[in-house]
């Protein structure tokens, strides 16, 4: 995966929550999913790159991680 599809999720989000108020288990689905089927699949240790990912979307929405 790239760098410029967690930014693109990210951005997609961030209209997300201009329209409501997201809470931090709903925020960044796409980057959720992958994360946890690569944990799951091959542990966190291998999936990384992909937990990064996911904060990054988080931080980006402006949750505290």
């Amino acid at each position: 995966m790239g760098n410029a599809a967690p930014q693109a999720v990210a951005v997609e989000a961030k209209s997300q929550k201009d329209e409501k108020k997201l809470k931090p288990c709903c925020a960044c689905p796409e980057t959720k999913k992958i994360r946890d089927t690569c944990i799951m699949e091959k542990g966190q240790e291998e999936c990384g790159h992909l937990i990064e990912a996911h904060k990054a979307c988080m931080r980006h929405l402006g949750f505290n991680i």
